[in-house]
C-alpha cells in the first residue's frame, strides 16, 4: 500500500468534503470507499477522519448552516509558511477568503480562490501531516481544476507552487494540461469549453480511486447519489463523474496498471 510518510510541501496534501449532514455523508462513503471513521469532538465540529485500515484518506466536516457555498470537496495544497503563501496568492491575482488561521494544534489552514475563481486550500501541517495513504482504493489518486482560462490558471499555480505544465496532445478538441513539480505529475488543468453548462462555475475535481468502477457506480446510486458521466475508459483508467447524496461532485477511477506516464 502506498503509505505516505512525509507528504511534499508545495503539492496536494489533503482533501475535505464539508457537508450538511454528517451522517448520510458517512452512510454513503462508508460503504462506496471502504471506509471506517474517526469522528472528532464537540469542539472539532465533528470533524470527521475517513480513514483506510487506520490510515487518514480524506476528511470530513459539518457545513456551518448559514453558509451559502454549495457542498463540496476541497482540495489542499501543503506549504512550509502560509502566511507567506497567501500573500504570494493575492501577489498573482486570487484571494484569500478565510485564514490564515490555526486549527488547534493539527496545523493552519487557509481558503482561497484562484483568479479564475476555483476555490482551493492551503495548509501547513503540524501534528496533522495530510493524507497517509495515495492510489489505493478508497485514497485520493488525482486531480484537475476546470477552467474557463487555462492560461491563466496555469500562470497562477506555476508561479505559486513552482509547477511546470505540459499539453497532453492527441486529445482532440479536449485541452489538457497536467501540472509537475520536478518529476511528479500532481495535478491536471481542463479547458472548460462551449459545451460545459454557463452556470458551472471554475473547480477542482479531486479522484478517489476504487476496486472496480463500474461496481463504485452502482452502488453510487444504490446509496443515494448520482451518476453525471457514466463509466469510460481512459489511458489511466476506467472512471465516472458521480456526486453523494448533497450534491458534491468527484471521480471514481480503477487505475489501469498499465497508464502512461502524464
Amino acid at each position: 500500500m502506498p503509505e505516505v510518510k512525509t507528504p511534499e510541501m508545495g503539492t496536494p496534501v489533503w482533501m475535505d468534503l464539508m457537508t450538511p449532514d454528517l451522517e448520510k455523508a458517512r452512510a454513503f462513503y462508508g460503504p462506496l470507499l471502504g471506509w471506517s471513521f474517526v469522528v472528532g469532538t464537540q469542539d472539532t465540529h465533528f470533524y470527521t477522519m475517513c480513514q483506510v485500515n487506520g490510515l487518514n484518506a480524506a476528511g470530513m466536516g459539518q457545513k456551518p448552516p448559514d453558509l451559502a457555498a454549495p457542498s463540496a470537496w476541497t482540495l489542499y495544497f501543503g506549504v512550509e509558511d502560509i502566511d507567506a503563501t497567501a500573500a504570494l496568492v493575492q501577489k498573482h491575482g486570487g484571494q484569500v477568503g478565510m485564514g490564515p488561521m490555526d486549527v488547534f494544534d493539527q496545523g493552519r489552514l487557509a481558503i482561497c480562490t484562484d483568479p479564475t475563481g476555483a476555490h482551493f486550500g492551503l495548509w501547513q501541517p503540524l501534528e496533522h501531516r495530510g493524507a497517509q495513504l495515495e492510489h489505493e482504493p478508497g485514497a485520493m489518486t488525482w486531480r484537475e481544476v476546470n477552467t474557463r482560462d487555462a492560461a491563466k490558471a496555469i500562470a497562477f499555480y506555476s508561479a505559486l507552487f513552482g509547477f511546470e505544465a505540459k499539453k497532453l496532445e492527441g486529445m482532440g478538441d479536449m485541452q489538457y494540461w497536467t501540472l509537475h513539480k520536478g518529476k511528479t505529475a500532481v495535478g491536471g488543468v481542463l479547458q472548460m469549453g462551449e459545451s460545459w453548462p454557463a452556470e458551472v462555475p471554475a473547480h477542482w475535481l479531486s479522484y478517489f480511486a476504487v476496486a472496480d468502477a463500474d461496481v463504485a457506480v452502482r452502488q453510487v446510486t444504490e446509496l443515494g447519489g448520482k451518476v453525471l458521466q457514466p463509466p469510460e475508459d481512459s489511458p489511466y483508467g476506467r472512471l465516472a463523474v458521480v456526486a453523494d447524496p448533497a450534491g458534491a461532485t468527484f471521480v471514481v477511477i480503477k487505475l489501469s496498471e498499465t497508464s502512461p506516464e502524464m
